[in-house]
């Protein structure tokens, strides 16, 4: 099967998505697609990639977030899998409200479970669908940023973003 790859440039620099039907399998602040393909779930994998300029839907998406509105990202289908808890806990980060970002700690509460703080935080981490799927709405308790794959410059760069 033959997935599309997107490359666009964005003020925190290239942008990469690999879509397959209209959904998102992976995307990342990278122009290596080979970074995004480890990510995505192995029964997903696409055999190759198409290059194309553009994906309808997707790549309006990004322009919209970076000229300002963060939620028609949160439209976009996204296809990943895993086990229950980690595919609950990316749809309940997709409501994560722009602006307002949770601790790992209340993101466990709000997929489920309260004390699965460890298990949040992976679903953060695994997370092969960066932007789409919002892990950087997730902070620590102490109010210091965490982790962000595509590093801290970015992650805080997106959480501006959404508090202007």
């Amino acid at each position: 099967m033959t997935a599309q790859l997107l490359q666009m440039s964005t003020p925190d620099g290239p942008f990469t998505i690999i879509a397959r039907d209209g959904m998102v399998l992976a995307s990342g602040w990278t122009a290596g697609p080979g970074e995004l393909t480890g990510q995505i779930h192995p029964g997903l994998l696409p055999a190759s990639l198409q290059e194309v300029t553009g994906l309808p839907g997707i790549s309006a998406a990004v322009e919209a977030f970076y000229s300002g509105d963060p939620e028609p990202a949160m439209a976009v289908p996204v296809l990943q899998r895993s086990g229950p808890f980690r595919a609950h806990a990316w749809d309940v980060l997709r409501q994560v409200k722009p602006g307002f970002p949770v601790t790992y700690t209340e993101y466990a509460a709000l997929a489920g479970n309260p004390k699965a703080v460890r298990a949040a935080a992976s679903a953060c981490a695994f997370n092969a669908a960066a932007l789409f799927v919002p892990c950087h709405r997730v902070i620590r308790t102490d109010g210091s940023l965490g982790g962000f794959r595509w590093g801290l410059r970015i992650k805080e760069s997106l959480l501006e973003r959404e508090a202007a």
